[in-house]
């Protein structure tokens, strides 16, 4: 991913917003997104592909994750499109526009990296609490509120990126 690294202070404490590995922001999407269920349950099909776009936010650059956010390639209704998903926020952290730098990395990085006919269309099951966040980042709603069973209610939402 060509996007630079991104450095705030928030409470007093370094976060660097990068690019990260599965294996760096699992723990922590088990803990907010799936916590009761096996660990297993917050590692995706398509974490491992290499288009796909993991975003972490870490204490320190390479200390704990406090933040992620993954992008992979899967159609909208047929359309090539991104679909964002394992977007979480360590609840110390929540708020603080730390989930906004995560998105905003993710889609200049992919943005950067790839050509111009690549899909420009993104995607994603929203919690329904989260659903003011994300309309406030150009986000909207496309679906009736809908119930996954392991995780609440949710609606579905898209964005298309600028060029």
């Amino acid at each position: 991913m060509a996007t630079r690294d991104v450095e705030v202070v928030i409470g007093g404490k370094t976060i660097v917003v990068r690019a990260a590995s599965p294996e760096e922001i699992i723990d922590l999407r088990h803990a907010v997104l799936r916590q009761g269920l096996p660990r297993q349950e917050a590692i995706f099909d398509g974490d491992e592909l290499p288009t796909t776009r993991h975003s972490g936010a870490f204490t320190g650059g390479n200390g704990t994750a406090v933040g992620c956010a993954t992008m992979l390639l899967n159609a909208w209704e047929g359309e090539p499109a991104w679909q964002l998903r394992g977007m979480a926020t360590a609840p110390v952290i929540r708020g603080k526009g730390l989930g906004r730098l995560m998105l905003q990395h993710l889609e200049f990085g992919i943005l950067d990296a790839l050509p111009p006919a690549a899909p420009r269309l993104l995607w994603c099951n929203a919690r329904v609490p989260a659903v003011g966040f994300y309309e406030s980042l150009g986000w909207r709603v496309v679906s009736e509120r809908f119930e996954i069973p392991t995780a609440g209610p949710h609606v579905k939402m898209v964005r298309r990126l600028d060029l």
